[in-house]
């Protein structure tokens, strides 16, 4: 079974990823794992953060000569503006600055909730914690879990679909080329139009300090039929995926395949037919996205994913002071004014990391070898089927 736990505070000293399961013998690469880190950190859009912080991981544990050693894989994320918060973020209680509790909760954030929840009097007791800052370290346990997935050409990719109710046009072009083509996009998007108008919409959004939302798209290509199961609600791979997803700060919204298009059309336009494929058994269309019965299809998986726009507004919207419970304006953090392109790769290391997981279920062994094996195996018993 392969879990992994995150821990640490956005201004902390620094990010904790441990991930437990990993099979031993595996070949893994650094480098990899930090190059997904440098593409979650991109995008126009950005906020100063992202010029201070240079995200890279050091392994603690469960990694010797560059293979896994079948222990948990411990990661550490060093927070370089750690510094300038020392004292505010000490844990040493001889640092109390009680001048400067936050107490104005931010509309669209756990502020409010959070410090309900847990008896806070102090906001920024929570928005550590919640900000979206934690998703480096799923970015860095998603990237150590998909070489699992490469080694057996799974193929992985993120880009954003829509950003500001702006679309990109991607109907002539493969994922692949999708996937490319938005590698050099500044906002991740294969249309250089769209990427024209969302570029002057963000610049627009700036100036009056608002922010935006978006949707992205993440297909991985590559994979077997039969991950997840129909036999139990909880080990279905649609459901998953949205479990997973739903938990990324900010989502608000799942679609596989063609999604809710398909509540509105009839069952003979939308169904993936079975045609013979070759030797074996394919379909003729991919409107399901990769997924039939809770189980992967085969086909290429597509999942679209809804991102609110960020919480934290220049131009703060009405709030309630917790200490005075006067009406006031919300809170202001340093925050970007739109991070959809880093969104796509969060997501994408999201699903990454889910699909290791029902790898690992489906071909499970303690060492390289005998996932290897157990993987071999079924792909002989797939090709029986039908002949």
């Amino acid at each position: 079974m392969l879990r992994f736990l995150t821990a640490g505070e956005s201004h902390g000293p620094c990010l904790t990823v441990i991930v437990e399961g990993m099979p031993a013998g595996w070949p893994i690469d650094i480098d990899r794992i930090n190059h997904q880190l440098a593409r979650r950190q991109k995008g126009y859009g950005r906020g100063g953060r992202m010029k201070i912080e240079k995200d890279a991981v050091e392994f603690r544990s469960g990694i010797r000569w560059g293979e896994s050693l079948g222990s948990p894989v411990t990661m550490v994320i060093e927070n370089r503006d750690w510094k300038n918060w020392k004292t505010k973020m000490s844990a040493d209680p001889a640092d109390r600055d009680d001048s400067i509790v936050v107490t104005r909760p931010r509309p669209g954030h756990a502020d409010l909730v959070g410090t309900q929840k847990y008896d806070h009097g102090d906001v920024r007791n929570v928005l550590e914690r919640a900000s979206a800052r934690e998703t480096t370290s799923r970015v860095a346990a998603g990237a150590l879990a998909r070489q699992i997935l490469e080694r057996f050409d799974v193929r992985i990719m993120g880009y954003c679909a829509e950003i500001g109710g702006i679309e990109a046009d991607h109907s002539e072009m493969t994922p692949e080329q999708i996937f490319e083509a938005s590698e050099s996009s500044e906002v991740r998007m294969a249309d250089p139009a769209a990427e024209k108008a969302v570029i002057e919409k963000i610049d627009e959004c700036r100036k009056s300090g608002d922010t935006l939302g978006g949707i992205v798209e993440v297909c991985a290509t590559g994979l077997p039929p039969g991950l997840g199961s129909y036999v139990h609600w909880d080990r279905k791979v649609d459901g998953r995926l949205a479990a997973a997803l739903m938990s990324v700060q900010a989502v608000k919204g799942v679609e596989i395949g063609v999604g809710f298009h398909a509540a509105r059309v009839r069952g003979s336009e939308v169904h993936d037919e079975i045609v013979k494929d070759g030797d074996g058994i394919g379909r003729a269309s991919n409107n399901y996205g990769g997924t039939e019965g809770g189980m992967t299809s085969g086909e290429p998986l597509v999942v679209r994913v809804a991102f609110k726009p960020i919480s934290t507004l220049m131009r703060p919207l009405k709030s309630v002071d917790i200490a005075t419970r006067e009406e006031s304006k919300a809170a202001v953090e340093r925050s970007d004014v739109v991070a959809v392109p880093a969104a796509a790769v969060i997501a994408e290391a999201v699903v990454a990391y889910e699909l290791t997981r029902l790898f690992l279920e489906k071909f499970g062994g303690d060492s390289l070898t005998e996932v290897t094996r157990n993987y071999e195996g079924y792909l002989e018993q797939i090709r029986r089927i039908g002949n």
